[in-house]
């Protein structure tokens, strides 16, 4: 029934967001037509977290080792919204896009739901 997830990141400058999936987070891609890239994720999982008010939603990137993917993407020129925290759940940081917004960045601590 459910083949994936397409996720959407929205931005003023969605040319600058685009490039820095491709050449700084490395991600793999498909030409949709005009330029207009769509990025292949990795394996990806689905959480309901309660909430005052319903509707939001938030992306994190998932990696095994948040210190050595923080000293990676700033040799790549990232830029981070603030230092890594320790969460009971696991470690999260929060990587600053081009042209404003954020993307979380985030180290599991729990078991998941990917194999």
């Amino acid at each position: 029934m459910i083949t994936g997830v397409h996720a959407l990141v929205f931005s003023k400058d969605a040319q600058a967001v685009r490039a820095f999936f491709r050449d700084v987070l490395g991600l793999d891609s498909v030409d949709a037509g005009g330029g207009w890239l769509i990025f292949a994720l990795p394996p990806a999982e689905l959480a309901a977290h309660p909430a005052e008010e319903s509707g939001g939603q938030e992306l994190y990137l998932m990696c095994d080792d948040i210190e050595a993917t923080v000293r990676e993407l700033e040799g790549k020129g990232a830029e981070f919204a603030g230092p890594v925290t320790e969460q009971g759940f696991g470690r999260l940081t929060r990587i600053r896009l081009p042209g404003g917004g954020e993307l979380g960045l985030y180290e599991p601590r729990h078991p998941t739901a990917i194999p």
